[in-house]
């Protein structure tokens, strides 16, 4: 079922999120409006600077070269200077957007190599820990990577697949592929050290030293399969972190991967123990 911008903005107001969803097309994205305060600016750049001295040694070097060729750790970015920068390398673009949005608008513009994100930053007082998505991560989690042309591709081949998946009753499936890479990847090429490349790693200051640091950490080989049967949770540590050995092994595993039949024989089964996995 299609939902309406009007109908969504409804919603959001009544639930408390904080972006101003009565702005948006009918694509639900919105302008960025380039008009934070000092502030702001100077969240960002806490925000940054810390973070950066743990990418530097914990996050894969793609995710590295695209923070340096983007240009995002000075000031809250401009969208369109760095959707600009970004077209050049992999042919993606940056969209606005007051926070989350439907599922089906989301596939969409990712299937059109448009990343959405949040127009809003979050405050002092949440540096640690936010509910909702907003910039920070959004911009210094997810965009960077979309520099790696190998996981550019993947991500335009998840939008045009995940609504034919969902159809099929694999929902929960798909949005489990996408947590355990895009969001809480993690990738070991041969002969190198352990690194992240997940957003909600990267955007994370102590999770991110867990995952890659921690003897408590679950790392496990990554398999299509187990990772969309694999459950997960939200508001704490992941309890297993799936470790690519590449990001061709993502994307041909996504491309060439009996998605539909994995559906078929597991929706609607309990999802597996991520700590037991």
């Amino acid at each position: 079922m299609t939902i309406s911008v009007a109908d969504y903005a409804r919603e959001c107001a009544e639930q408390g999120l904080r972006g101003d969803y009565s702005v948006c097309r009918s694509d639900f994205t919105v302008a960025q409006g380039y008009n934070y305060s000092a502030e702001e600016q100077a969240v960002w750049r806490t925000l940054c600077d810390r973070q950066t001295k743990l990418t530097q040694k914990l996050a894969h070097r793609s995710y590295l070269d695209g923070v340096a060729a983007l240009g995002l750790l000075d000031r809250i970015p401009d969208f369109d200077a760095v959707s600009e920068k970004l077209r050049k390398a992999t042919g993606w673009e940056i969209v606005a957007v007051p926070g989350l949005i439907p599922a089906g608008p989301f596939f969409e513009h990712l299937a059109n190599r448009r990343f959405p994100v949040t127009n809003w930053l979050r405050t002092r007082q949440e540096l640690d820990y936010i509910v909702e998505p907003d910039m920070f991560h959004d911009f210094f989690g997810h965009v960077p990577i979309l520099t790696q042309p190998v996981f550019a591709d993947f991500m335009q081949m998840y939008g045009e697949k995940a609504e034919d998946m969902i159809a099929l009753g694999g929902d929960e499936m798909i949005t489990r592929l996408y947590w355990y890479s895009a969001e809480y990847g993690l990738i070991q090429e041969p002969g190198q050290p352990l690194k992240a490349f997940g957003a909600g790693l990267m955007s994370s200051f102590t999770e991110l030293q867990f995952a890659v640091e921690s003897k408590d950490a679950h790392h496990v080989p990554f398999d299509l399969e187990t990772v969309m049967r694999t459950g997960y949770e939200i508001d704490k540590f992941q309890r297993a972190y799936f470790v690519l050995p590449s990001f061709d092994a993502l994307r041909d595993a996504f491309a060439g991967g009996e998605l539909a039949g994995i559906i078929t024989r597991f929706k609607g089964q309990p999802a597996l123990d991520p700590a037991t996995v």
